[in-house]
């Protein structure tokens, strides 16, 4: 058995020289060309010499032996380790657990694994997913609690653990040459056992335990959004203290209605890591149908905006929404799996005319909705007045509520103003009430909001709302982004990520200009994993800092696939540098790129700097 090294590192005064020996002895008994060793100025007779050595009849089996050390894709599954199998407070004995996972093994022969939220073969489109979740519901009865609920009786529930594998399991590391490393975060060095297609974990030894996870959702920190008819959910958690999570908006209109494209939407997201998906569908008279069929095919959570479909019901018009209605579209859309409601419930009358003062106005259309009914009848609030019914109804299914942002901004200029904060303000005062009554929640948040601003809406956030989750619309730092808004908002999505924010929902290129194309949804999503991703490394969590470690020793040794394969989308960082190399140099991977060149190249210097001093 394999020990892991799940936090080991180089020392800083250590060459990886496994690299160079290996490729070393490779150019001793292959004509794989190896340039890292040779002087600049020999460095074109040496190039000459390995093309008249490709002319040897022998050369494309050394090219096929060599073509072998590319690095590999494999699924797995991540589960505890046997001697882990009995819990206290566990509720029931279930089947092991096990989470799917990617492994990737570079071509020096080490792995690492990568947090996936689809393992389905790309190019499919399973209408049906596994029930992952059933066998979690042996002897939970015909009521069964809320995961809150659940936590706060002290129960550790299968979810529970599952997300704790989940978490742990990031890009946990199986390096081949055990030396001694230097530790930049803290852990353990035995915290887990690889196997060809299994990796165990140590249950109390993970970074993130089901005890962790049961505090936290306890304490309303984090959420689990799982409803309890959405069995093909695998259960992921949204928590600061956890990887932070991205979202992507989805959903048909009057002109895009078919389930095959719904599909293929999802399928995307999922391929692009989408950790939750919203359905914004419109327009149509089958919403419930497609609905369903996205919840069918989804191992993700799903969310929606109830009001939409309220608004449908009611053909487009406003004046004619009621609770009766509104109540209606929430219960169908729990009784079909639904995960999280985002509710405007915050969105109260006295906040109005605060709305009214701004450039923007309000730029929700879910809190345009709401206020237009408001100011039609002169009435509160249809969910912040009905807000004991609708918790009754979230619990009776564990929807989470997504307390939504109705007045986020959507400009600087009216940004942080009393609007925002004051609806911050009443939602915090709801998020109370929902952990009072054994309701999860999270907290949306803002909109445009200048850069000196963002880390002041995590901290009034956490103050207002009592340390529920945030998830945030970027925020976009700047209003002139136009068709680059997948940047400007994931510029302060990392910054408010970095300060705690727990899940952000992507905006693509095409914020404020167009409906998304499928490669606008592609950038945005690319995009905000790279913002999570680097949120998470200034958090300080172990899972995200292997993953740029590996990256660096890849650089480090010219190992060009790795690199690749560590990428966020790895054909185009392929295509990038395939595009200025010649063929020789791509097939045996040179050691320089075109930036620099084989003449310039600093890594190269490198090498000299670590054979004199090291």
């Amino acid at each position: 058995m394999l020990q892991l090294l799940s936090v080991l590192r180089l020392h800083p005064r250590q060459a990886p020289q496994q690299d160079d020996t290996a490729v070393g002895s490779a150019a001793a008994t292959t004509t794989t060309f190896d340039s890292s060793k040779i002087h600049f100025d020999d460095l074109a007779a040496a190039k000459a010499a390995h093309r008249a050595a490709k002319a040897n009849p022998n050369h494309s089996a050394h090219a096929a032996t060599a073509n072998k050390k590319r690095p590999q894709h494999q699924t797995i599954t991540v589960s505890f380790a046997p001697d882990a199998d009995s819990v206290p407070n566990a509720t029931s004995e279930v089947q092991p657990l096990k989470v799917p996972y990617e492994q990737l093994t570079l071509s020096n022969g080490d792995r690492i694994l990568r947090y996936i939220v689809d393992n389905e073969e790309e190019g499919k489109q399973t209408l049906q997913r596994p029930q992952v979740r059933a066998a979690f519901y042996v002897g939970r009865g015909d009521s069964p609690k809320t995961q809150l609920q659940y936590a706060q009786d002290g129960v550790i529930t299968p979810e529970m653990e599952y997300v704790a594998l989940r978490e742990s399991a990031a890009s946990l590391e199986l390096l081949t040459e055990q030396r001694d490393f230097a530790d930049k975060f803290l852990g353990n060095n035995d915290v887990a056992s690889f196997f060809d297609d299994q990796v165990l974990l140590q249950r109390r030894k993970m970074s993130v335990t089901p005890e962790f996870v049961r505090e936290q959702v306890a304490a309303g920190f984090a959420v689990i959004p799982a409803n309890h008819n959405h069995l093909e959910a695998e259960p992921m958690i949204i928590g600061k203290r956890f990887l932070t999570k991205v979202n992507a908006n989805i959903g048909a209109s009057a002109v895009s209605s078919s389930v095959e494209e719904e599909i293929g939407k999802l399928k995307l997201a999922l391929k692009y890591g989408a950790d939750t998906v919203m359905d914004l569908s419109t327009g149509l008279p089958s919403l419930m149908e497609l609905r369903s069929a996205m919840l069918r095919a989804s191992p993700v959570p799903i969310g929606t905006v109830p009001m939409y479909e309220a608004l449908d019901r009611v053909g487009g018009d406003a004046n004619a929404l009621s609770w009766d209605v509104f109540k209606q579209v929430i219960i169908d859309q729990a009784e079909q799996g639904v995960d999280y409601f985002t509710i405007h419930a915050g969105l109260i009358a006295k906040l109005l005319p605060a709305a009214a003062r701004r450039l923007m106005g309000i730029v929700s259309r879910g809190g345009a909705i709401m206020a237009s009914y408001m100011m039609q009848h002169e009435a509160e609030n249809m969910a912040y007045e009905h807000f004991d019914e609708l918790m009754a109804i979230c619990r009776r299914y564990d929807v989470a509520l997504s307390l939504g942002d109705g007045l986020r901004p959507g400009a600087i200029y009216d940004a942080c103003d009393e609007a925002q904060y004051g609806e911050l303000k009443t939602i915090g005062e709801l998020a109370l009430r929902c952990r009072e009554n054994g309701v999860q929640c999270f907290i949306e948040g803002p909109g445009h909001v200048p850069l000196n601003s963002v880390e002041e809406n995590q901290k009034l956030e956490d103050e207002y709302c009592h340390g529920a989750p945030f998830y945030t619309l970027g925020p976009l730092v700047t209003d002139v982004g136009a068709g680059f808004d997948h940047i400007t908002s994931a510029i302060g999505g990392t910054t408010i990520g970095m300060h705690g924010t727990a899940m952000l929902c992507y905006v693509t290129p095409s914020e404020h200009l167009a409906l998304p194309t499928p490669e606008d949804v592609k950038q945005g999503l690319i995009t905000y994993k790279i913002a999570a991703h680097s949120a998470d490394l200034a958090k300080g969590l172990t899972q995200a800092y292997n993953l740029d470690h590996a990256m660096s020793r890849a650089r480090a040794t010219f190992r060009w696939y790795d690199q690749f394969a560590l990428s966020f989308d790895e054909q185009h960082a392929y295509e990038v540098w395939r595009a200025q190399m010649d063929e020789e140099d791509c097939e045996h991977e040179a050691s320089f790129c075109s930036m620099c060149g084989p003449r310039f190249c600093p890594i190269r210097l490198n090498r000299r700097l670590q054979s004199k001093y090291l």
